[in-house]
């Protein structure tokens, strides 16, 4: 999700200039044209250092919201009223982001603002999702039930990131263990035996010349070439951040074997986790969706669901929409219709988002007995190539005494 800022014009003839947060600059445009504005500019805000009005853009991590989420629960359920039950959170916390904000959130309500709107104000610690769904709770007063649905939400969207992290974090280790290893071998043990064979004077066979003339060349200009990469990553990041980067750098990732499959049901699975929560909320079913685009994290992924939300304005199914653009597998989307048909979309939703879980699981047992043995062959292919190559004057040699 990004930050815009958007100069509107507002049905009573007012030019109304205010930030929101958004998956991207379409899917906003849309939903302020929908509302009845007229939309003038909408351009993306810069990424700026915390200053004097840098308390809406602290964002919160996972862990601290959802801390939060369940104390709130806790204390309302108990029957406080919303002001108290921030005062008492707050008196627990000590100095920080969220103490901050909490500070500036139950002054708001003090002053009669609604808890989704105090909310608002702080689009990076609270996303427009989350806002939305507190709101929808507000207006049908059951804010506990959709607190709860909200923290079940992120405790199963949390578990499954860190099943990825823990299955990538071996073969990581592997490739820069495998990286500095090569590297150790090409920047000190080769010019050594460089060394040697130059004070012999004997004639060296080509690979050997070829892998010395790469050693000497990498160790004499490795600043400039470390300089080089760095400056190579900023272009990249600078070149990731443009529309066009972003989206080609999604669709490569959604081509890789394997590991775009992976992406793809991680993507669609907290997107269907999102959608049965924001549903259970109350949310029409239109905005529901375009609520939960951002939850896709893949700018294909996003453009193909926009085009199936277009499809379900214009009163085609769900289900029918989703097959329409490929999002979901056949298995999925035949859940999804009978879901449709029985009158039970959330639970289905909710059933096809544990099934892409399952099916991430089995993916990553997948990659990683495939990926850690392949980064050791590679490893050792590249390091006997070394090794056999800085051998072949000694090995000639012994085969001329021979």
């Amino acid at each position: 999700m990004a930050f815009y800022t958007c100069k509107l014009g507002s049905a009573d003839g007012r030019i109304i200039e205010k930030e929101f947060e958004s998956a991207n600059r379409d899917v906003l445009r849309k939903n302020l044209e929908e509302q009845g504005f007229y939309v003038f500019e909408v351009r993306k805000k810069p990424l700026q250092i915390l200053g004097a009005k840098g308390l809406a853009r602290r964002k919160l991590d996972n862990k601290e919201l959802l801390t939060f989420n369940q104390e709130l629960l806790v204390l309302i359920k108990a029957g406080l009223p919303i002001i108290q039950a921030l005062e008492t959170i707050l008196d627990r916390l000590s100095k920080g982001k969220l103490a901050e904000i909490l500070t500036v959130v139950r002054d708001d309500i003090k002053g009669g603002a609604y808890l989704s709107d105090a909310f608002e104000k702080h689009p990076a610690a609270f996303s427009h999702l989350y806002v939305a769904a507190v709101r929808a709770g507000e207006r049908t007063g059951d804010l506990p039930q959709t607190l709860r649905r909200y923290i079940v939400s992120m405790k199963r969207a949390a578990a499954v990131k860190r099943k990825v992290l823990a299955a990538l974090m071996y073969p990581t280790i592997l490739v820069v263990v495998a990286f500095l290893a090569i590297s150790v071998l090409l920047i000190y043990v080769v010019p050594t035996f460089s060394q040697v064979y130059a004070e012999a004077g004997s004639a060296l066979p080509v690979p050997t010349q070829l892998l010395i003339i790469f050693t000497t060349t990498l160790r004499n200009y490795l600043l400039l070439i470390l300089a080089a990469l760095v400056g190579s990553w900023f272009l990249f990041l600078r070149w990731k951040e443009t529309t066009a980067g972003h989206y080609l750098l999604d669709s490569w990732k959604l081509r890789v074997p394997l590991l775009g499959a992976l992406i793809t049901k991680y993507a669609v699975a907290g997107f269907t986790r999102t959608l049965a929560t924001v549903l259970q909320s109350g949310i029409p079913i239109v905005e529901s969706l375009k609520m939960s685009v951002g939850t896709l994290n893949n700018k294909v992924l996003e453009r193909n669901l926009l085009t199936a939300i277009t499809k379900v304005e214009e009163g085609m199914s769900l289900s029918s929409s989703l097959e329409s653009v490929r999002l979901f597998p056949p298995l999925a989307l035949r859940m999804l219709g009978v879901g449709e048909a029985t009158g039970s979309l959330e639970e289905m939703l909710e059933d096809i988002s544990e099934y892409f879980e399952e099916e991430i699981d089995q993916n990553l047992q997948v990659f990683t007995t495939a990926v850690e043995p392949a980064i050791m062959i590679i490893m050792g292919l590249v390091v006997g190539a070394i090794i056999v190559t800085m051998y072949l004057p000694v090995f000639k040699i012994a085969g001329t005494v021979g």
